[in-house]
């Protein structure tokens, strides 16, 4: 190896590891939103479950997903590296790959949370992730980008699966898991009248949830970027192309949002506009290499109304309560991102390889989520008691109030 050589590969590990240690943003980006839009008197328990459950996923994946979705031989897992020798092959690519895989299933991790705050026991949550973290995520991955959807396998139509910063393994699954907890534990108190009519449970905090869309921005791409280098083997000077493509689906994605709810409520949602904002980053993950900026824009545009139009279809005609728009954002939002990429890059071939992606998710992903959780429920059961989510989650199960200073319970919270 020449010294421009070795200069050359030093500057691309130092890149590819700083757009890695940007991806812990979106972690705490998405924990922000997630307390945000749910209730004050379950704030602290929000953000104390977000930790938990990182803790957990990442150290089960460390102790047995990661060798399910196939990585079993780098030196840090017990491998044959020893002495100084193996202390340097720990920093091979695909070392540094394990640690961006790391920060992705924490990310995965926190989406279900969203989806069932207010109610969901921490001893639970971290329960599930355990089956997340150690069997649905891996599986997917694997499938995804090492076996029959992986570069390797064109799926006999030309064309391999193609899903580079996350949308369907990331994104999709953890909304998919999200999907199956809204629909085991049901909805919050208060939440439906006896008519089946939601009531609107405003967003405690809207500060939280836009400053964490601002991290979340940072985070995604890094994440993105990294994905690109890593996953698809892409050269550095994509990180370009890969940063716009996701600035542009993020901020075409919340401008529909704030249009639609402008123009249905005539005045623009702070609280959707955020999930939209949102639901433009997980759209941009899929494609971030191989749309052009101006298909990136119109997916966005696309990611912005479906998780609008999604949220108000999930919690008025199916009755599924989702506090955080998780499903929306991250499931909906996820599979038009696995979608964009077949109708803007591809052709019908590509089309063809991105739908049978999405089949695999909802045909074996969704009732694997599904069916494991509700098995899970049988011992761990998911759901506060009706007293303790009264009283509030910060109260019930960590005994102090996010903000004890101030009056947090409403008074149709405080009857039977």
């Amino acid at each position: 190896m020449t010294p421009d050589t070795a200069e050359n590969s030093r500057l691309a590990f130092a890149l590819c590891l700083t757009f890695i240690l940007m991806v812990p943003l979106a972690i705490a980006g998405l924990a922000l939103i997630n307390t945000g839009l749910g209730r004050s008197r379950s704030a602290a328990h929000a953000m104390t479950s977000s930790l938990c459950v990182i803790s957990v996923a990442v150290l089960v994946y460390f102790a047995w997903g990661f060798a399910i979705q196939g990585y079993p031989d780098l030196t840090f897992f017990g491998g044959a590296g020893h002495g100084t020798d193996g202390m340097r092959s720990t920093f091979a690519p695909a070392a540094i790959a394990a640690l961006l895989a790391f920060f992705s299933v924490a990310l995965a991790s926190l989406i279900p949370l969203g989806a069932a705050s207010d109610r969901w026991r921490i001893s639970a949550a971290c329960a599930s992730t355990v089956l997340f973290a150690g069997c649905i995520y891996p599986v997917y991955a694997r499938l995804a980008w090492r076996q029959f959807l992986s570069p390797d396998v064109k799926l006999g139509l030309g064309h391999f699966f193609i899903d580079v910063g996350g949308s369907g393994v990331i994104q999709v699954t953890g909304g998919l898991t999200a999907l199956s907890l809204a629909w085991l534990l049901g909805p919050r108190r208060g939440k439906y009248s006896s008519n089946g009519m939601p009531a609107a449970i405003p967003a405690h905090n809207g500060v939280f949830v836009v400053f964490g869309c601002m991290l979340a921005w940072i985070g995604w791409m890094g994440l993105n970027s990294a994905s690109a280098i890593l996953y698809a083997w892409l050269p550095i000077e994509t990180s370009v192309l890969v940063a716009v493509n996701t600035t542009f689906s993020a901020m075409a994605a919340a401008l529909t949002a704030a249009a639609i709810t402008r123009i249905r409520f005539r005045k623009p949602d702070a609280s959707l506009i955020a999930n939209g904002w949102v639901g433009g980053l997980v759209a941009s993950s899929a494609g971030c290499a191989s749309l052009k900026p101006a298909t990136a824009v119109l997916t966005g545009f696309v990611a912005g109304a479906l998780v609008v139009l999604a949220i108000e279809f999930l919690e008025f005609t199916l009755k599924i309560d989702d506090p955080c728009g998780s499903v929306s954002v991250h499931a909906v939002a996820g599979i038009w991102g696995l979608l964009a990429v077949g109708i803007f890059s591809g052709g019908l071939g590509q089309l063809l390889a991105q739908l049978v992606g999405v089949a695999t998710l909802l045909g074996f992903v969704l009732p694997l989520t599904y069916g494991l959780n509700w098995l899970l429920g049988r011992f761990i059961p998911h759901r506060v008691s009706v007293d303790g989510e009264r009283q509030g989650l910060d109260l019930h199960e960590l005994g102090a109030d996010a903000y004890p200073e101030f009056a947090v319970h409403a008074d149709e919270f405080m009857q039977r």
